[in-house]
C-alpha cells in the first residue's frame, strides 16, 4: 500500500509447480498392476498391519516385485492412499519435500496453505514440517503414505526431517518405505517399540506355488519340479522369473529352455541382453540401446533418436509385452533401471561414441519442446558445453543459477564444464557460478573476457547481451561500484525491447533479480528514494519459488532503509516479512544470510533486548569470500551499537573505524559510522571528540545535531545545546527513533537551563512516541537527570508497563562523561510481549518447543528466541522455573 511503508506479498498460485515447470503428475499415481499380476494373499494379510503401525518398511531387491505389491494392497483400501514415486532428485531435500506436499493435495489430503512450497533445493524449513505434522496428526483418520523407490533419497537430512514428520504426526500418519536399500530410518527404534512392520526380500521371494501361477499367466504350463528348479535358481526373484517367462515363451521348447537356464551361471547383465534384447527385432534392438540414455521418453522424442517414424507402436508393443518398458501416462515411458544401466553399458561396447551422439539429439530435441533442464542434462552427458551454455543463457534461464529449487543442482551440472570451453555463454555461466558463490576473484575474469568478446560482436543475441548486464549489476552490486550498476541497468533497459516476450515472462526472476542489485547499488550511494523504489517494485511483486530470493532480498534492504530512517517498526514489518518468505520457501538460514537478522538486531537494540539482538547477530555472521558491501555495513554498525549498549565502548570505537571494502564510499556509512563514534567518545568521557565526529553532520542531519547537543551537554553548554536542537534540518524528515532522542535532548537542555516545567512536557511528549515502538534505548541513554522526573505524577503513568523502575536490573543510564559502573540499577523492565505470553503458556502445558512452534506457527528458532527473553525478563534459566515465577507474579 502506498505511503504506509507496507509491501503486500501474493502468493502463489495453488497447484502451480514450485519451478514453474509442469509437475510429472505420473510420479502421484498408483501404478496398475498388469495382466500377469500374481495377487499373494500372504504378503498383503501382512501389509495389513501397515494400519496400525506408524512404520511399514517393504525392502528387497530390484526386481522383487516390491512396488506391485504395496500398489495392489493400497488399490483395496478403503480410503485414497498418497502415492509418491521418488526420483533421484529427491535427494535434496527442498525437492523431495515439494513432491510430497503435492502428493498430499493430489490425493486430497489437507494441507495448511502456510505451509507454502520449499524455494531451494538444499533445504526445508522445520517450520512447514511441524505445520505438516500437526495437520496430519488433527485427521479423523490415518493417512497411507506410500514412498515408492525411497532407495532413490540417500540424503541423511531429508531422513531425518521425514523422522519429524513421522513423529509429531502421530496416529494421524501411515508411512509406507517401498526401497532396495535400508532406510536412513532409525528402524532398530521402531523394531524395539513395536512401531513397525517389515517385509523383506526373502519375504517377497516367490514360492513355486507362486511362481506357477506366474509362469502360467505368461502362458507357460511348466512341470512341477522344473517350476521348483526354476524358483531355487532364481531364488524366488520376481524379475528372473518374468524374464525367464518373457523368453521361453519364444522358445519351441520351454521346458529345455528352463533346464538350461537352471544350469546357466552367467550374470544377470548377460541374461538380460541375451534373452531380452537379443530375442527382440533388430530395429528393436537399436531402438532399446539408443533409449537407454533417457530417464524418459514419449514417441516423438524416441523418433527423433533413432530417426524413425514407428516409436509409438514399437513402445506400446514393449510396454504390452512387460519388456520393462514403464508406461508413465500421457504417452511417457520409462525403462527399468536395471535394464537400462545394462542396455548403456552394452551401448558403448557395441557403439563406442554413439552415446554423446544420442544425448546431443535428445537434447537438441527437449529444448525445442521446452524441457530446458532435461535439455541441458543430456547436452552437459554430451559434453556439449557449448550448446548447454548457449541454451541456458539463449533461454533467460541464467538467473535460475541464482534462484529456484534446482538452482544448486544447475550449478552442479555445469562444475563439469571443460575449461577449454570458450565463447560469451560459458563465460557468463562460469561467472554466474562464481557470483551465486560471492567468489569475486574467480567471478570477474570471465564476466571481463565474456564483456570484451560482446563488445566485438556487435551482432550478439540480445538475452546474451541481458544476461551479461545481470551479472554486471551483481558485480557492481558486490563491488560497491554504484555508477556500474546504473550501466548495466541502463543497457538492460535497452535490451528489453529484442527479446521475446514469451521468455521474459517465463523468467521474471531475471528482472526481479536485476532490480534487486541495482536497488542495493542505489542503496550503497546513499539513494535511499530510488533505492526504494526499485526495491519495492520487486518486494510487491508475485510469483512462486523462482521469485522467492529476490523478494526476500529486496524487503532486507527496504527494511534497512527504514531501519536508517529511524523507523524501527517499519523495518520490523519489512524484516519479518522477509523472514516469512524463508520460511514459506525454504530459503536458507545459512551464516550471512541477508540483511533481515541485522535490522531485527538494530529493532531489539533499541528496544534495549540486547540479548535477542546479540543471538540475531551471531546469525548474520559473515559467509563468503565476499558480500554485500551494504549487509556487511548494516552489520559492523549494528554490532557497534550493541558493543556500545553492554558498555564496551572502545569496541564500538573499534568497530565504527572498520572500513567497508567497496570501489566506492557510501555517504550513509560515513554517516553512521560519525554517530557511532561520537556516542563511543560520549561514553568515554570525551565530550570534544565526540562533538568533532559529527561536526559535518549536524545542519543537514537530524542525528547529527542530536548528537552535537549531546556532546555539548556533556561539555556543561547547555545553551548551546537548546539552540542545536531548537533549529533542526528542515528538509531531514526522520522516525521516532530519531525524533524520541531528539526530544530527550531537548529535554535535557531545558532541565539543564533551568526551565523544569517544559523538560517534563518534552519529557511526556518523548515517552508518548517512544512506548509506540518499545523505544527503551533513548531513555537509557538520556542520563540520570531523568530518573526522578520518571518516578512521578503523569510521567509515572506513561512508562508504566513498559518503562518503568525496578533496582533488581543489572543495567542503568548514566552520565554519557562518565565511566561505566561496575553495577547499577537498569532504568527500563519490560512486560511480556503478547507473543511471548503465547509461548509462555505453551511452556506450562509442557509443550516442546518443536510443537510449541507447530502451534504458534512460527519457526523454531523464533520460540527460542522468545525462551531466551522470557528467561531474562523472569530472571530464570529453564523452562520449570520461567512456569514456576509466572505464576508467582499472576501470569498463568
Amino acid at each position: 500500500m502506498a505511503g504506509t511503508g507496507e509491501i503486500d506479498v501474493e502468493p502463489p498460485p495453488a497447484g502451480v509447480d514450485p519451478v514453474g515447470e509442469t509437475l510429472l503428475r505420473t510420479r502421484f499415481a498408483v501404478p496398475k498392476r498388469p495382466g500377469t499380476f500374481v495377487r499373494r494373499a500372504r504378503l498383503t494379510r501382512h501389509l495389513d498391519q501397515a494400519l496400525g503401525t506408524p512404520l511399514t518398511v517393504v525392502n528387497g531387491a530390484a526386481g522383487a516385485g516390491k512396488t506391485l505389491l504395496v500398489a495392489d494392497w493400497a488399490a483395496g483400501l478403503r480410503d485414497p492412499v498418497v502415492w509418491l514415486t521418488a526420483d533421484t532428485a529427491d535427494q535434496a531435500p527442498g525437492i523431495f519435500w515439494a513432491y510430497l506436499l503435492e502428493a498430499l493435495r493430489a490425493a486430497g489430503v489437507p494441507v495448511p496453505g502456510e505451509a507454502g512450497r520449499p524455494a531451494e533445493g538444499s533445504r526445508v524449513d522445520r517450520q512447514t514440517l511441524a505445520r505438516v505434522a500437526a495437520a496430519l496428526e488433527r485427521r479423523d483418520r490415518p493417512t497411507v503414505v506410500v514412498l515408492d523407490e525411497f532407495d532413490r533419497v540417500t540424503s541423511p537430512e531429508t531422513a531425518e526431517q521425514l523422522r519429524f514428520v513421522l513423529q509429531y504426526a502421530g496416529r494421524g500418519l501411515r508411512l509406507v518405505l517401498v526401497t532396495r536399500t535400508e532406510p536412513l530410518l532409525p528402524l532398530h527404534r521402531y523394531r524395539a517399540s513395536g512401531e513397525m512392520t517389515e517385509i523383506r526380500d526373502a519375504e517377497l521371494a516367490f514360492t513355486s506355488e507362486e511362481a506357477q501361477e506366474l509362469l502360467s499367466r505368461h502362458g507357460l504350463h511348466l512341470h512341477a519340479t522344473a517350476v521348483r528348479a526354476l524358483v531355487e535358481r532364481t531364488e524366488g526373484w520376481a524379475a528372473g522369473l518374468r524374464l525367464c517367462a518373457l523368453a521361453a515363451r519364444q522358445s519351441t521348447d520351454p521346458d529345455a529352455y528352463v533346464k538350461q537356464f537352471e544350469a546357466d551361471h552367467s550374470a544377470v547383465a548377460d541374461f538380460l541382453l541375451a534373452e531380452v534384447l537379443a530375442r527382440q527385432a533388430p530395429g528393436t534392438q537399436d531402438l532399446l540401446l539408443s533409449i537407454s540414455v533417457l530417464d524418459r521418453f514419449c514417441p516423438d522424442l524416441v523418433n527423433a533418436l533413432t530417426l524413425r517414424a514407428d516409436a509409438g507402436t514399437v513402445l506400446a508393443a514393449l510396454h504390452r509385452d512387460n519388456a520393462f518398458v514403464h508406461y508413465l501416462g500421457q504417452s511417457w515411458y520409462s525403462l527399468h533401471p536395471l535394464f537400462a544401466e545394462i542396455l548403456r553399458a552394452h551401448l558403448r561396447e557395441r557403439s563406442p561414441g554413439l552415446e554423446p551422439e544420442l544425448r546431443g539429439r535428445a537434447a537438441r530435441w527437449l529444448r525445442r519442446s521446452g524441457a530446458l533442464r532435461e535439455a541441458l542434462v543430456q547436452g552437459a552427458a554430451a559434453d556439449d558445453w557449448e550448446f548447454t551454455a548457449r541454451a541456458l543463457v539463449d533461454d533467460l534461464a541464467l538467473g535460475r543459477l541464482f534462484t529456484g529449487l534446482r538452482s544448486e543442482d544447475l550449478a552442479g551440472l555445469f562444475a563439469r564444464m571443460s575449461p577449454d570451453v570458450t565463447g560469451p555463454a560459458p563465460d557468463l555461466v562460469r561467472a554466474a557460478r562464481e557470483l551465486a558463490r560471492r567468489d569475486l576473484e574467480h567471478a570477474l575474469p570471465p564476466l571481463r573476457r565474456a564483456g570484451e568478446e560482446l563488445a566485438r560482436d556487435e551482432t550478439a543475441p540480445a538475452p546474451v547481451r541481458l544476461g551479461f548486464a545481470l551479472l554486471e549489476a551483481l558485480a557492481a552490486r558486490l563491488t560497491g561500484s554504484p555508477a556500474r550498476a546504473e550501466s548495466a541497468a541502463e543497457q538492460a533497459r535497452l535490451l528489453r525491447q529484442d527479446v521475446p516476450a514469451r521468455l521474459l515472462d517465463e523468467h521474471p526472476e531475471l528482472t526481479a533479480l536485476l532490480l534487486t542489485h541495482l536497488g542495493a547499488a542505489r542503496l550503497w550511494a546513499g539513494r535511499f528514494d530510488d533505492a526504494r523504489a526499485t526495491l519495492a517494485a520487486v518486494a510487491g511483486r508475485p510469483g512462486g519459488a523462482d521469485m522467492a530470493l529476490p523478494r526476500w532480498d529486496a524487503l532486507g534492504h527496504l527494511a534497512l532503509i527504514d531501519q536508517l530512517n529511524g523507523w524501527p517498526g517499519r523495518a520490523e514489518h519489512k524484516a519479518l516479512a522477509a523472514a516469512l518468505q524463508a520460511e514459506r520457501y525454504g530459503l536458507p538460514r545459512r551464516p550471512g544470510a541477508g540483511l533481515g537478522p541485522v535490522v531485527l538486531a538494530a529493532v531489539h537494540i533499541d528496544r534495549d533486548e540486547l540479548d535477542e539482538a546479540q543471538a540475531l547477530l551471531d546469525e548474520a555472521a559473515p559467509a563468503g569470500p565476499a558480500e554485500d558491501p551494504v549487509v556487511a555495513a548494516g552489520r559492523a554498525l549494528t554490532r557497534g551499537r550493541l558493543l556500545l549498549a553492554r558498555g564496551d565502548a572502545r569496541a564500538a570505537l573499534a568497530a565504527a573505524d572498520t572500513p567497508v571494502p567497496a570501489a566506492e564510499s557510501s555517504p550513509w556509512v560515513r554517516d553512521q559510522s560519525a554517530l557511532l563514534a561520537s556516542a563511543a567518545h560520549l561514553a568515554q568521557g570525551r565530550p570534544g571528540p565526540a562533538g568533532k565526529a559529527v561536526e559535518r553532520l549536524a545542519h543537514h542531519r537530524t542525528a547529527g545535531a542530536v548528537q552535537t547537543a549531546r556532546a555539548r551537554l556533556a561539555e556543561g553548554r547547555p545553551h548551546e545545546a537548546l539552540a542545536i536542537v531548537g533549529n533542526l534540518p528542515g528538509d531531514d524528515r526522520p522516525g521516532p527513533a530519531v525524533t524520541v532522542r531528539a526530544t530527550l535532548v531537548h529535554a535535557q537542555a531545558a532541565h539543564d537551563t533551568g526551565d523544569p516545567a517544559l523538560a517534563r512536557r518534552l519529557v511526556a511528549r518523548a515517552l508518548l512516541d517512544g512506548r509506540r515502538e518499545q523505544l527503551r534505548r533513548p531513555f537509557l541513554e538520556a542520563g540520570p537527570w531523568i530518573r526522578p522526573l520518571l518516578g512521578t505524577g503523569r510521567l509515572r503513568e506513561l512508562a508504566g508497563g513498559w518503562l518503568v523502575l525496578d533496582p533488581d536490573r543489572s543495567r542503568a543510564p548514566r552520565d554519557p562523561g562518565a565511566a561505566p559502573p561496575a553495577r547499577v540499577p537498569a532504568l527500563a523492565v519490560e512486560e511480556l510481549s503478547a507473543r511471548e505470553r503465547d509461548v509462555l503458556l505453551a511452556l506450562a502445558e509442557m509443550m516442546s518447543t518443536e510443537e510449541i512452534a507447530a502451534e504458534l506457527h512460527v519457526s523454531v528458532n523464533t520460540v527460542k528466541t522468545h525462551l531466551k527473553s522470557i528467561y531474562r525478563k523472569l530472571a530464570v534459566s529453564r523452562r520449570a522455573d520461567a512456569v514456576r515465577r509466572a505464576r508467582d507474579l499472576r501470569l498463568l
